[in-house]
């Protein structure tokens, strides 16, 4: 009878969009712990981010809704004061990669960005969410390992792949990356979810989460999944590219989601040939990332030349960051120190905000 009850809860909620979106709160995941005692209901309303400008309205809208109950409570809470899930307590920042549009370099961005961290001395994960087409394990090289369960604090962890000081989980090492590309969006959210949740990260300074390009359901769950600290926009100078782009913006900037944009990275932002250093070939426009930063007022993380050994060094499971003297292993490292300033900078950011609302 109270399953019923709050099955019909459920129901009524749906009528409560989110401003701005086609999607109601129980759609979202905001409507969590839902308890009925006598004529009283109480639940948790989750919001991404404190300073949502929709809370109140919300709060109200429901209230309006569930007449039937001459009491209702209502805990309002915000993703960043919940506690993480127990494979990320020890991780210090989680980072999202993310591009408007597939064939931008945004996995070759990810892994390599990675890479680079790990060069400079940080602990790094990397989680390859980009569940329709897994490209990581090829670019480390390592397709054939297979991650196992370990036993930790009584959870049933998996233990990823380390490989050039990164630790590794991407959805290619369970399945044939062929049959993933069919998967409808709740089996490839409930994946992704799995591999951030029961992933055995320990101690981690960075981890980075390789998304699928565009916009969809997998965005969306990550961000109900774990507090992200930050987004990375990577894009060419493309205009096609730009424009997608802006569209993974707005999504990150947007009131149901709220995560900073630390930045964009124009890939593939000149030709050079690797004889040939100091020559630069526009082949794809010129600094359309840098001025599209700059509209936005965005800090413009990096500008990665396309250098042959980019491509081979993916095909050959060795990023070409692990060479930090070659032209493009230069670039990432230079791309992953603004990635660490940005990172500090938004937490300074963040640490102000507080101050001030206190």
């Amino acid at each position: 009878m109270i399953q019923e009850k709050i099955k019909e809860i459920r129901e009524v909620l749906k009528e409560v969009k989110y401003p701005g979106t086609s999607k109601h709160i129980v759609e979202l995941d905001m409507v969590q712990r839902i308890h009925i005692e006598g004529d009283k209901v109480m639940f948790r309303l989750v919001f991404q981010n404190s300073n949502d400008p929709f809370v109140t309205a919300i709060e109200k809208k429901c209230r309006a809704l569930l007449i039937d109950y001459p009491e209702v409570e209502i805990e309002t809470v915000f993703m960043h004061d919940l506690e993480r899930p127990l494979s990320l307590e020890k991780v210090r920042q989680v980072i999202a990669v993310s591009s408007g549009k597939g064939g931008v370099g945004k996995s070759t961005v990810a892994a390599n960005l990675a890479v680079a961290l790990a060069q400079q001395g940080y602990k790094v994960g990397l989680v390859d969410a980009d569940i329709f087409g897994p490209s990581i394990p090829k670019m480390f090289g390592c397709e054939d390992a297979q991650p196992y369960m370990q036993q930790v604090d009584e959870h049933d962890m998996i233990v990823p792949v380390e490989k050039y000081g990164v630790k590794i989980l991407s959805i290619g090492f369970f399945v044939d990356p062929a049959s993933a590309t069919v998967w409808r969006g709740p089996m490839a959210s409930n994946a992704l979810k799995q591999l951030v949740e029961q992933g055995y990260w320990d101690e981690l300074d960075f981890m980075l989460i390789d998304l699928p390009p565009g916009t969809s359901d997998i965005h969306l769950t990550l961000v109900q999944t774990v507090a992200l600290n930050g987004a990375i926009v990577v894009s060419t100078p493309q205009q096609v590219a730009l424009a997608d782009a802006v569209k993974g913006i707005n999504m990150f900037e947007s009131p149901g989601i709220l995560v900073p944009v630390l930045g964009l990275v124009e890939n593939m932002a000149w030709f050079t040939p690797a004889e040939l250093p100091e020559n630069k070939y526009y082949l794809f426009g010129k600094e359309g990332a840098k001025r599209l930063a700059e509209e936005r007022g965005l800090r413009l993380l990096g500008q990665i030349p396309v250098v042959q050994s980019i491509c081979d060094g993916g095909d050959s499971g060795e990023p070409v960051a692990l060479n930090p003297d070659s032209i493009t292993g230069a670039a990432f490292m230079q791309l992953a120190r603004e990635v660490v300033e940005a990172v500090e900078e938004n937490q300074d950011q963040a640490k102000r905000v507080r101050i001030t609302k206190h």
